[in-house]
């Protein structure tokens, strides 16, 4: 099942589906079926590629940002995996543009707002190595200064799922009853606040690495230039909202 969720992932992607437009346009041998093909695979891109397009929808699904009271304290800080890079050949860890679910986890416990951090980080890669994400942001958090003895992991996970079944285990068995922060990016808490509470977690999404507000607000690049990254941007909008209701089906969510 872990493969075949992979696998799906790839039917998500609009440039596949633009690809295949644009392939069976261009083998079509009838002239009118041809040109349709072509106009519609040339549409596609356009609104994909479309920053305006994609933020209008975005931001109407990813978490918007909280900002806690003075005091205000919870017994754990949940981070989700995801924003650690591992290079297989070079045998080499590194922070993805996700990071930022690194910083606000550090910052949180600095600031007293987490009495502890549970890093929910194994491995999402089909092929299987010694890599855990978990241990990596561990040693990191410890570098900065945070107890290991307050660093709590689950290294096992391959999904937000797991994720969630694993924090509860980690929670039951150290007696941890809450609140939690959730700590992920703002397009994925949607689906994974969903997952932790059906674990019956006492948790509060805190959301952090904004994809739509990390759009400018230039008149020419935001509503006329197509942007690669508003493509990619898509894969993510899409991955996150097929996994919300695929969950919710399946009453895992």
């Amino acid at each position: 099942m872990f493969l075949l969720g992979k696998l799906f992932l790839l039917l998500l992607k609009p440039l596949i589906w633009v690809i295949v437009v644009f392939l069976i346009g261009l083998i079509s041998k009838n002239p009118t079926r041809k040109k349709r093909l072509l106009v519609t695979g040339f549409l596609l891109l356009i609104f994909f590629s479309n920053p305006f397009f994609f933020r209008i929808l975005a931001s109407a699904y990813e978490k918007k940002p909280v900002v806690l009271n003075p005091g205000e304290k919870y017994q754990a800080g949940i981070v989700l995996g995801g924003f650690v890079s591992y290079n297989v050949k070079a045998d080499e860890a590194y922070f993805n543009p996700a990071s930022d679910r690194f910083i606000e986890t550090a910052l949180l416990y600095k600031k007293g707002n987490v009495g502890k951090i549970i890093v929910a980080a194994g491995s999402g890669y089909i092929v299987k190595h010694n890599f855990q994400e978990a241990s990596f942001v561990r040693d990191r958090l410890v570098e900065l200064g945070i107890p290991q003895e307050d660093i709590l992991t689950d290294g096992l996970s391959r999904n937000t799922y797991e994720n969630a079944v694993n924090s509860k285990k980690i929670c039951d068995s150290l007696h941890l009853n809450g609140p939690f922060l959730l700590i992920s990016s703002a397009m994925h808490l949607p689906r994974a606040e969903n997952l932790f509470i059906k674990q019956k977690l006492d948790i509060r999404a805190y959301p952090c690495d904004f994809m739509t507000r990390s759009i400018a607000n230039n008149f020419w690049e935001d509503y006329l230039l197509p942007s690669s990254t508003t493509i990619n941007n898509w894969d993510v909008l899409i991955k996150e909202f097929c996994g919300l209701v695929i969950y919710k089906i399946n009453g895992k969510g």
